[in-house]
């Protein structure tokens, strides 16, 4: 499960360890005190309770992506308590998604969540299938997301490559402060490398080098003095030399066409009843153009739907 997390792609196997490079017994010494420390100090997250389901884990990864656990969290519990299974969503209009997305940002993991939900009830009875090929054929889910479902819902063997995983295969393996800004063969090949062979096992590594890299690998300030494979990392080793490689890729909002989107969809979404264009205006003033762009892109990646009288509503909403 992801964390505050820039959009990556990941990989995943289900093939047994052999098909992979022999695991080196350096790498092998990492599990025990990462999967031990994580049992001894994990969040308690409602995702990772049993009664959250596979529903839960999936609902979870959709919201968490590119956003933080404390802005989730009441988010996905209203969502659940409303939507405690996929055919519950399925069964409302996506816009109904979209007004109980709120404010998490990257709307459109609504609609795919949604369309997910909608193809579940179509293909596996309402059900959040097991199979990772299964998975990655719902609309929305790609690698990574496949491979967390099934690992964290269904405790299967995937390599589950979030940004925090990936900072810490780096740092304690490949010796550099900082992963690539996208993800490469060779990180890859380096999770299916540390995967343990018991599938059980590899579940809990998977959550458990997630943890790490969220709670004490962070990309400011590692709490190195607290890491349980402090000894063995490459990079605390190699005297933590600072990132020599491309600039690291920020995230800029504020004057973006996102920052007006958030802006008019925030309106569509508080409002009982569909929007007459002339509301909408109110909205960024100072830039019309950029404001009417921003209109026409949400109505493109269908967020917003305009009526025949030229008003405004959320897709599918009553």
């Amino acid at each position: 499960m992801t964390t505050t997390t820039p959009t990556t792609t990941a990989t995943t196997t289900t093939d047994s360890a052999a098909t992979d490079d022999a695991q080196s017994p350096d790498h092998a010494t990492l599990h025990a005190p990462v999967i031990d420390w994580f049992g001894q100090h994990a969040r308690d997250l409602p995702w990772r309770r049993p009664e959250a389901g596979a529903w839960g884990v999936m609902v979870s990864e959709f919201m968490l992506q590119q956003t933080p656990v404390s802005r989730v969290l009441p988010v996905y519990t209203e969502w659940l308590a409303r939507w405690p299974r996929p055919s519950d969503l399925a069964a409302e209009p996506p816009g109904e998604a979209v007004r109980a997305w709120g404010r998490l940002g990257y709307p459109r993991r609504a609609l795919r969540l949604h369309g997910a939900a909608a193809a579940m009830v179509e293909r596996h009875g309402g059900e959040v299938p097991r199979d990772h090929h299964q998975l990655l054929a719902l609309p929305g889910v790609g690698e990574y997301t496949a491979a967390a479902v099934a690992s964290f819902a269904y405790g299967q063997r995937h390599a589950v490559l979030d940004t925090n995983v990936r900072r810490v295969f780096a740092r304690a393996v490949s010796g550099t402060e900082f992963p690539p800004n996208a993800t490469t063969a060779a990180e890859r090949k380096l999770a299916r490398m540390l995967l343990p062979d018991d599938e059980a096992t590899a579940a809990r590594w998977a959550a458990a080098t997630m943890e790490l890299g969220a709670l004490l690998c962070t990309a400011r300030n590692p709490q190195c003095g607290q890491c349980p494979i402090a000894d063995a990392c490459a990079w605390r080793s190699a005297g933590s030399p600072p990132h020599q490689g491309p600039a690291r890729r920020g995230q800029t909002y504020a004057g973006t066409d996102r920052q007006v989107r958030g802006k008019l969809l925030a309106v569509l979404r508080t409002a009982p009843s569909p929007v007459e264009r002339a509301t909408l205006d109110l909205v960024w003033q100072h830039d019309p153009e950029q404001r009417a762009r921003a209109l026409a892109g949400l109505v493109a990646d269908g967020l917003a739907e305009r009526l025949p009288d030229g008003r405004y509503r959320l897709p599918g909403a009553r």
